[in-house]
């Protein structure tokens, strides 16, 4: 039966050595690291650290985002493992593949799409707003209804977030090394930025505001105490968000086995140690209270407050700011660091589903490659496209959530494979192996399960609806066009069938209690909308499955 065969690691290897037919390897160590920095680096240094300083944690955001770190540590060095033992492109879903099966690389695959696809329309949307804030500072800005999408009050189309996913697209086209020197660029500019802040701020930092380094707790879990340490870290996990996708680019690295470990470890580890001494400057020049005070829909207040707060006081113990200008420089880095997590996501999406084409599972153009570029130009194309309409008519608050709950089930697939192919695979050759395991893998699955548990039911609920939309293709396509079922009989095909109903029904189900609870939980307007939307998508489908069900059931 193909829904739970494996792809063997040799025929994997094979694929990756078609240097004629496949993509271009041109990506080296540094590169990589460079491509892991720019994913990583984005909204959350610039506004989640002040956010959570100021309602959880004080000045112990520093010890957050250490235990968040090693929270990514855990899945890190799974995937490092996974990246130089399996060079192909593809991430996770290529991992869960060759370990457990085609329908659990199916369930990943679609799943990767929440991270990078959505994640990219996502960023592309806030992108926009940071363009505007920058026209702002110089006098002039766009109209209202170029940078809201129609279901904002008085939005037509979020013209910007448009333009910068279509660049960002172009520059895909054109090459990966093309694509790796801008990125580089980028995080060189945006780098450099980061250390100004820093080093600037560094002579203005007050002792006061660092003591008591753990507030006491207000009495509520969560807010502030190590309550508020912990659940500081649990929002600072989501600025780590994107080391992975250095994974998906094994494929174009000259020397993956080795690269691909210090291209994945070296981008976290760089980004953490930024992050603290970032946090640590911002709460050092101003009191953890004041990030708490700013307007929750001006993300760049934290880094606004904490620049305003780089002066000396007056006989009044007022502030004057030494350096008002760098605020501006702040925006650009915001842009710039949004840019390049745009660029990397998007990568990473047309490179899973280049994986996926050449396994069959999708259309054959997604693998196309570029005869001049050696790119997946038209895949490239498509979801230029398509990530482009996302982010211009749908609000970016309403995906946010769903980029992070795919990312963590991502890497809780990918700590299950790695103790799962130790067992079954313990002398395939390793250029690098996950220490401690299965104590590491194991950390790593329950870290990231306790930080999907944190988030909202809503959340949960759109995560089960789109796992059921990617079951309707893998039932009316991919079962039957993969290339590993080419030879299965009837019996075979009907039983995929069987099984994959089976587990959409559940999928179903799920989606059922999840809708009601949240329902009963929250009685507003919001709420009843999702309501109608899960009742429907359950009467379609208990129709849409029950079909492949009894389909199913006569190719026995």
């Amino acid at each position: 039966m193909s829904l739970f065969v494996k792809k063997s690691i040799e025929s994997l290897l094979a694929e990756s050595s078609d240097s004629e037919h496949g993509l271009k390897k041109t990506l080296s160590s540094s590169a990589l690291v460079a491509l892991g920095i720019g994913a990583i680096i984005g909204a959350g240094l610039f506004s989640i650290t002040g956010v959570a300083a100021g309602n959880n944690a004080g000045p112990g955001i520093m010890i957050s985002f250490i235990i968040a770190a090693v929270g990514c540590a855990f899945a890190g060095l799974c995937y490092a493992e996974f990246a130089s033992m399996i060079p192909v492109a593809g991430s996770a879903y290529t991992y869960s593949y060759a370990t457990m099966g085609e329908f659990i690389a199916w369930i990943i695959g679609w799943d990767l799409v929440l991270e990078y696809a959505v994640g990219a329309a996502t960023v592309a949307s806030s992108w926009s707003g940071y363009l505007n804030k920058l026209l702002n500072s110089w006098g002039c800005s766009l109209p209202d209804y170029l940078l809201k999408t129609p279901f904002e009050h008085g939005g037509i189309i979020n013209l910007p977030a448009v333009f910068i996913v279509v660049l960002m697209s172009l520059v895909l086209i054109k090459g990966t090394s093309e694509s790796a020197l801008v990125n580089n660029i980028i995080v060189i500019l945006k780098l450099a930025i980061v250390a100004i802040f820093i080093i600037v701020g560094f002579k203005f930092i007050r002792p006061e505001n660092l003591h008591p380094l753990i507030p006491e707790n207000t009495g509520s879990f969560g807010s502030f105490g190590w309550s508020g340490v912990f659940r500081a870290a649990a929002i600072v996990f989501f600025a780590y968000i994107g080391f992975d996708a250095v994974s998906t680019a094994a494929q174009e690295t000259k020397n993956p086995k080795k690269a691909m470990p210090i291209g994945i470890m070296g981008s976290l580890l760089i980004c953490t140690v930024l992050y603290i001494l970032f946090a640590y400057v911002m709460t050092g020049v101003a009191n953890y209270h004041l990030f708490a005070q700013g307007n929750g829909s001006d993300h760049l207040a934290p880094v606004a407050t904490a620049i305003d707060n780089m002066g000396y006081k007056n006989a009044a113990g007022i502030i004057t700011p030494a350096y008002p200008w760098l605020n501006r420089f702040i925006i650009i880095a915001i842009l710039l660091g949004y840019s390049s997590v745009i660029l990397v996501m998007l990568l990473g999406q047309s490179r899973v589903f280049y994986s996926m084409s050449k396994d069959g599972l999708l259309p054959s153009v997604f693998s196309k490659v570029h005869p001049k570029y050696r790119t997946p130009a038209k895949s490239n194309l498509l979801f230029m496209v398509f990530v482009s309409l996302f982010a211009a008519f749908i609000p970016g608050n309403v995906v946010g959530e769903m980029t992070s709950i795919g990312t963590l089930f991502a890497f809780i697939l990918v700590c299950i494979g790695v103790m799962v192919l130790r067992k079954s695979q313990p002398n395939a050759p390793r250029a690098f192996k996950t220490p401690w395991v299965p104590v590491v893998p194991v950390l790593g699955i329950v870290t990231c399960f306790g930080m999907m548990a944190t988030l909202p039911l809503d959340t949960w609920i759109r995560l089960v609806a789109w796992m059921m939309i990617g079951l309707d293709i893998y039932l009316s396509r991919g079962i039957r066009n993969s290339n590993l079922a080419q030879n299965d009989e009837a019996s075979s095909t009907g039983k995929s069938f069987r099984i994959t109903a089976v587990c959409g029904i559940i999928l179903s189900v799920l989606l059922a209690v999840l809708a009601v609870s949240h329902h009963l939980s929250d009685n507003e307007g919001g709420d009843k909308a999702l309501l109608v939307f899960a009742l429907l998508m359950i009467i379609f489908h208990a129709i849409y499955y029950g079909y492949y069900a009894v389909k199913g059931s006569k190719l026995r």
